[in-house]
């Protein structure tokens, strides 16, 4: 197994869509890349730490590529929008990419590179490539929230 971490706006929607991918094996919803150490929902939502709230994928390179992730990843947002995901506003809502290790980073920026030179986009790909850091697992009634709640979600 491998782990791939991702920021793209609320957590909840994230994760649900990475949970459909064949091969992802388990996903977790925290918060990373701040300064704050152990924060809280009400820390983030505060727009004072500088974490965001990301998804921690752990998934089977056998069966899905961390390249296909990146794929995936750029589809479920968009990356364009500085600190918001539609209604969502705040540097917590970012997009971003934190690699594990360095073939992460050199796969995420030349996905990154790709998507800029297709003008798919008629703004800038904002989307921040930056090491992961401490990731301090979200409250538990985030984890798989709408499967908790029973409500169904298409990527």
């Amino acid at each position: 197994m491998e782990e791939a971490t991702f920021g793209a706006g609320c957590f909840w929607g994230v994760e649900a869509a990475f949970r459909q991918l064949d091969g992802v094996q388990t996903t977790s919803v925290g918060y990373l890349g701040g300064a704050l150490e152990n924060p809280t929902y009400q820390h983030v939502c505060s727009g004072q730490t500088g974490h965001a709230e990301g998804v921690r994928v752990e998934f089977d390179p056998d069966r899905v590529s961390y390249h296909d992730l990146l794929d995936f990843f750029w589809k479920i947002h968009d990356p364009t929008t500085l600190n918001r995901q539609g209604p969502d506003v705040g540097d917590q809502y970012r997009s971003a990419i934190f690699f594990h290790t360095p073939e992460q980073q050199t796969a995420a920026e030349a996905s990154k590179a790709q998507l800029e030179a297709g003008s798919q986009y008629p703004n800038s790909v904002v989307t921040e490539i930056i090491p992961v850091s401490e990731f301090y697992m979200a409250e538990d009634y985030h984890q798989q929230y709408f499967e908790k709640r029973g409500v169904a979600h298409s990527s």
